[in-house]
């Protein structure tokens, strides 16, 4: 197939929650556009079966199993991928979770310390030792993944909310910490996406759904393909003046 860009040929993209949904879909995309995509993630058979599924077509990928919201798991891996490629030019920090649906005084303290360890102190464990070989070597792109949930309340689920605002704040933050170098760090919030940590909802909310609709300007959910267009734009050379961007991506729902 013909590569859409040329910049990530036999460059190296760690990205994380790869084994499934957005991810899966981005480490293929990164990987038919010739670069050596490294997965983390914790779904070991998944992931090992993503990077099967890439390798049989010619492409190069690797797997390590990684649980982000450890730090010691993450800097152990951040340290083998470093030391057996030398460099980590590209990163997509996408793993989360969505935690229990319950008010906040029904929320049981595991399940906010598991949303919160994965999807924002996990990103922020990713991101430390992304951004000392990134300095190290004068170059790196970054792209984390927060949610439409990251730009207002959500009823029930206070956890998964707060911790995508968090993101938000996180990615800005960095981006002015590394303005004058060339790294650049953005983030993207999905609307409502076909994707496995949807599943569940899912069974209650369908795109036929009136309720469903009538919050997706659009009239259907998005699919992981199109997140995945959306961040590889974002790591290109075409987006070289965006720094310290949110990005919505969620059909028009935020226009509401």
């Amino acid at each position: 197939m013909t590569k859409m860009y040329t910049c990530f040929d036999k460059k190296v993209v760690v990205i994380t929650g790869a084994a499934n949904g957005i991810g899966k879909a981005t480490s293929t995309k990164f990987a038919e556009n010739g670069a050596q995509v490294i997965i983390l993630d914790r779904d070991q058979k998944n992931g090992e079966v993503q990077v099967e599924n890439l390798t049989i077509n010619g492409y190069s990928a690797e797997f390590f199993r990684t649980d982000i919201s450890q730090h010691q798991e993450v800097e152990k891996t951040i340290a083998q991928i470093i030391s057996k490629y030398g460099e980590i030019h590209y990163a997509f920090n996408n793993a989360g979770t969505t935690g229990a649906i319950n008010k906040i005084e029904n929320c049981e303290l595991d399940d906010w310390l598991n949303v919160i360890n994965t999807n924002l102190n996990g990103v922020w464990y990713c991101m430390k030792y992304q951004l000392k070989q990134m300095s190290q070597q004068n170059f790196g792109v970054i792209v984390n993944t927060s949610s439409i949930s990251g730009l207002h309340g959500v009823r029930n689920q206070a956890a998964y909310s707060a911790s995508k605002h968090g993101v938000i704040g996180l990615t800005k933050s960095a981006a002015l910490e590394y303005a004058k170098t060339p790294i650049r760090i953005n983030v993207i919030c999905p609307g409502w996406t076909e994707t496995n940590i949807n599943q569940d909802k899912a069974e209650a909310v369908h795109d036929t759904d009136p309720l469903f609709l009538s919050n997706h300007v659009v009239g259907r959910s998005g699919n992981t393909n199109e997140i995945a267009e959306a961040v590889l734009w974002l790591s290109s050379p075409l987006s070289s003046f965006v720094n310290g961007h949110t990005m919505v991506v969620d059909g028009g729902r935020m226009a509401l």
